[in-house]
């Protein structure tokens, strides 16, 4: 038993180990992270090294626990602002888009694989959700920066379409496993009622569960150490409560780390750092437990048809289901387009797909081998493809800032003040001699290995390390003092405008300037009002408006999104991404109004032909017209 037990924690190990050297590969080719955790555990099972697991509800009690680790730290550190830009297009991309992308992909299952409706619909459901997790790694490890807009979306989309996912591939499995037929009407009635029961419980629960964890971190006094555990403990509490009264767990825990995450909670330093920690040892855990519990040599016998299913996914069912839901939204065609294509299938795929192993459904292990191939194609077909797809369409916006050294640290305490320490970067703002504003109270400066008071130091020079004390939710300006200059290449300094225009000048004399042909109104507005307002009343760093001639170019805003700086471009200067799809409502409108225009005109022009002359209406010579015959 002994010996058992040590060699259970050296493979574990091992493997665990084997997983955070992989990162290492990922993060210098750019790979797929989850896709080398799932071949190490295809490698090391049955097929592989021969470590057999086939305990089904192991796997999906360790990946639920797993997931709901991920996405409370999903929800805490999602910002409040994330949420209300995206807040419209994301929740219509986790609800409509689920149920969309399920019976779009459901007709093609039933068809190759010739499964029942309901097992197709079972199956369209269990790969219906994307994975945040394989999306932002590769973002970050591109280091690829993408616009907010559409990075909010998808962040906010993928953490919120989970428990859609989950609730109705459960329903679903319940139904087949009862051996009923139900009538569509009455399948569709349990399902909406299910829903509103099952996603309200979980929403009422999260968010109440949110503000428990954070009065209980404020009111106990808490060890530092014990601290992160407690919390960590808490939100597992609130997912459990959430389904045992019947509510969806998963949305529960999202939400109250989403309550956390935007309180005013103590030690959220310390908090984000374990988080992060525990999301990444969660990440690993249940994709390496899911790899290890698919058995490869039983996918030849429906290769063929997964891989056409994963294909028609990507290149069907998701986006025509992310163009149905954005239709509505005014979003640019190559940020729809990248919304669809994003939609990378990960692990929550693969642990809906046990469930059918659990009903002990008939076709449960085709489902799940069909879930499992859908998922490498997914991965390798999308996952090595979101760095160039960014660049292609124009979604790359420069940095806003060069390298910067910073390092928070936590005051004992106190929830609304943080001590941060800066290494001045060669050529940054204070390197130059830009003065810290008085909120920021520096205390301590280390040079050449000396401490001093910083009213003893002079001129800060690069390399030395200040510690400033700040409010909470400081300013980004403090970030602009202490970082280095972006490096801008050509390209960069085009995106941006040759010319600079101050955003509090009046519209009227861009008109007077450049004649683009502004109405009365709108020559009322300060140019960062038109901009914004052309913008449909939010605008984003790096946005663009076309006027006319010129362009105009959204170079910096503050934390309330108001426009401090506007570049100007006589030409289109942003890469032109030419999608033929994905139109959103108001270029629909826009076009039909344009072939209601051109209709219009020949019939028009006819009349005009046709009409008699009057003799008194001078001719373009200014002399009377004189009628002919």
């Amino acid at each position: 038993m002994e010996h058992a037990i040590y060699l259970v924690t050296l493979v574990g190990a091992a493997l665990i180990v084997a997983a955070a050297f992989s990162s290492l590969i990922a993060f210098r080719f750019g790979a797929p992270l989850l896709l080398l955790f799932l071949c190490i555990g295809l490698a090391t099972g049955v097929d592989g090294l021969g470590i057999q697991f086939d305990n089904a509800r192991v796997a999906y009690f360790a990946g639920s626990l797993a997931l709901a680790v991920i996405l409370f730290d999903s929800g805490f550190g999602t910002p409040l602002n994330a949420m209300r830009q995206a807040a419209g297009p994301a929740l219509s991309l986790a609800t409509v888009g689920v149920i969309l992308t399920t019976g779009i992909f459901s007709a093609a299952a039933h068809y190759l694989l010739n499964l029942s409706w309901l097992e197709s619909s079972l199956l369209g459901a269990a790969v219906a959700s994307t994975d945040a997790a394989a999306v932002f790694f590769l973002l970050r490890a591109g280091e690829i920066n993408l616009r907010e807009r559409v990075r909010s979306t998808l962040e906010v989309e993928s953490g919120t379409n989970d428990p859609i996912a989950i609730f109705l591939t459960i329903t679903l499995v319940e139904i087949i496993a009862a051996h009923t037929n139900p009538e569509a009407d009455v399948l569709a009635t349990n399902l909406v009622l299910g829903f509103l029961t099952n996603m309200g419980l979980g929403a009422v629960i999260g968010v109440l569960g949110g503000f428990a964890i954070v009065r209980l971190v404020e009111r106990l006094n808490l060890d530092h150490g014990l601290l992160p555990i407690f919390v960590l403990t808490l939100s597992l509490m609130v997912f459990a409560a959430a389904g045992a009264v019947g509510g969806s767990g998963f949305l529960a825990v999202y939400l109250a780390g989403l309550v956390a995450g935007n309180s005013d909670i103590r030690a959220v330093t310390i908090l984000k750092r374990f988080q992060d920690g525990m999301s990444w040892l969660a990440q690993i855990i249940m994709f390496l437990i899911l790899g290890l519990f698919a058995t490869p040599s039983q996918f030849p016998a429906i290769l063929v048809p997964a891989i056409l299913l994963g294909l028609f996914l990507i290149f069907v069912a998701r986006p025509l289901a992310v163009w149905l839901c954005l239709i509505p939204f005014r979003l640019p065609r190559p940020e729809v387009a990248f919304v669809s294509w994003v939609g990378l299938r990960g692990a929550v795929s693969i642990l809906l797909a046990i469930t059918p192993l659990l009903g002990g459904l008939e076709h449960g292990r085709i489902i799940f081998n069909v879930a499992f191939i859908i998922v490498l194609v997914s991965l390798v077909v999308q996952g090595w493809t979101v760095g160039p797809l960014a660049r292609r369409l124009g979604l790359i916006v420069p940095a806003r800032l060069g390298p910067l050294d910073k390092v928070e640290l936590e005051l004992p305490g106190s929830a609304h003040h943080e001590l941060l320490a800066y290494r001045v970067a060669p050529g940054s703002p204070v390197a130059r001699g830009e003065r810290i504003p008085r909120w920021a109270r520096p205390s301590l400066v280390l040079r050449d290995g000396r401490s001093m008071r910083f009213q003893d130091m002079g001129r800060l020079a690069a390399g030395d390390q200040v510690y400033i004390f700040v409010p909470d939710r400081y300013p980004r300006l403090l970030d602009k003092l202490f970082a280095s200059r972006a490096v801008v290449d050509p390209e960069d300094a085009d995106f941006f405008g040759a010319f600079a225009v101050d955003p509090a000048r009046s519209a009227a004399e861009l008109e007077a300037a450049y004649g683009p042909g502004l109405t009365e109104a709108e020559q009322k507005l300060t140019v960062g009002a038109l901009v914004t307002e052309r913008l449909g009343g939010r605008a984003e760093y790096a946005d663009r408006v076309l006027i006319g001639p010129i362009e105009l170019i959204v170079r910096d805003t503050d934390e309330k999104g108001r426009i401090t700086g506007l570049g100007l471009s006589f030409e289109p200067t942003a890469p032109v991404a030419r999608v033929p799809v994905f139109l959103s409502a108001g270029e629909i409108g826009d076009r039909i109004a344009a072939l209601i225009r051109n209709w219009r005109k020949p019939a028009e022009r006819h009349a005009a032909e046709d009409a008699p002359i009057d003799p008194a209406v001078p001719g373009p010579d200014g002399q009377k017209a004189t009628s002919q015959g």
